[in-house]
């Protein structure tokens, strides 16, 4: 079976979140079994760093990044990625795949593989990923409906299946929206040979020593409002007033400037002094702030399924969310 991945974003691109995380590892499993899966992506977050327009090998999984053209910056950070690479590559090679599956919705590398999909009847599937919940439409509603009904929902509704990455999700989006195709539920998952061998909990405190004797919250994810930092700042300082062994660790990467707020927050609850920003964390790195941290804690507003998560329970991380 021969696979076509579509997705705006791809790994390493770490400051997009866990989709790209989860994505990758999706297609490493598939790879397992013996699915023959090809990734076609852009360079978003990475410019610079990768290769385009060829491909190369990431951890077995076969990748394109295709560079792009950032226009209609309101639609959001990357613009619609508008890649005439991309589009050429459909044309010529979409044919020799059985199926694909397109993560992401309000993106051009979706709405264009769609489009050729039905153009060249080839079956795909579309991961929205929590991105058509109604509390999530209604965000920013004055540039997500008319997006949607021009464009979004025939491409949802041409998928051959709508895959949501939990069973609310589904019951919350697929009747609601009124799709009668095929609905199919798969979690996220992680690959737990990561986390077999785990740095000890003392690394994390030798790279940040504020850290010792200390009972260590953990917040791993984009700083930006959606993450419910606001929520974790006030509880945080309750708590510090009453327990004085506490240190908050912040692990993520800024997000326009979003920072600056918690900071301000912090220091009008009087923690600023208990709590580390460590900015984003990768690899054994982020291994060592799970197993050297006590309790991990993420108070989103609205969260499809946080990778982060399942990282920290399986790294035997108590959970808060």
């Amino acid at each position: 079976m021969k696979l076509l991945c579509v997705s705006p974003g791809y790994w390493p691109a770490f400051q997009y979140g866990g989709p790209i995380v989860s994505i990758h590892s999706l297609n490493k499993a598939l790879v397992k079994k013996g699915v023959d899966v090809t990734v076609y992506t852009t360079n978003a977050g990475l410019n610079g760093k990768v290769q385009v327009n060829q491909e190369i090998d990431i951890e077995g999984v076969k990748v394109i990044y295709f560079d792009f053209a950032r226009l209609f910056e309101f639609v959001g950070r990357t613009g619609w990625q508008i890649s005439l690479t991309m589009t050429k590559a459909l044309k010529e090679n979409l044919e020799k795949f059985d199926v694909a599956h397109i993560h992401a919705i309000w993106n051009y590398s979706t709405g264009v593989t769609a489009y050729y999909c039905r153009k060249f009847s080839k079956p795909y599937i579309i991961t929205p990923r929590g991105t058509i919940y109604p509390y999530t439409l209604a965000k920013k509603a004055w540039k997500k409906l008319p997006y949607f009904k021009l464009i979004a929902r025939r491409d949802l509704q041409g998928a051959g299946a709508i895959h949501y990455t939990t069973e609310d999700e589904l019951e919350k989006c697929h009747s609601l929206l009124g799709f009668r195709n095929k609905a199919v539920v798969v979690p996220n998952g992680v690959d737990l040979v990561e986390f077999n061998d785990l740095p000890p909990g003392e690394m994390l405190k030798d790279r940040y020593p504020e850290l010792r004797n200390k009972k260590i919250i953990l917040f791993l994810g984009r700083i930006n409002w959606i993450k419910g930092l606001d929520i974790l700042v006030q509880s945080f300082g309750m708590l510090k007033r009453e327990k004085n062994d506490l240190h908050l660790l912040i692990v993520g990467n800024d997000e326009n400037g979003y920072e600056s707020k918690v900071r301000k927050w912090l220091m009008e609850e009087g923690v600023i002094d208990n709590v580390t920003f460590t900015g984003l964390l990768t690899g054994r790195e982020k291994l060592e702030a799970y197993a050297g941290s006590d309790v991990f804690v993420l108070p989103s507003y609205s969260e499809n399924f946080g990778m982060s998560v399942i990282e920290a329970m399986a790294c035997g991380l108590p959970v808060i969310i």
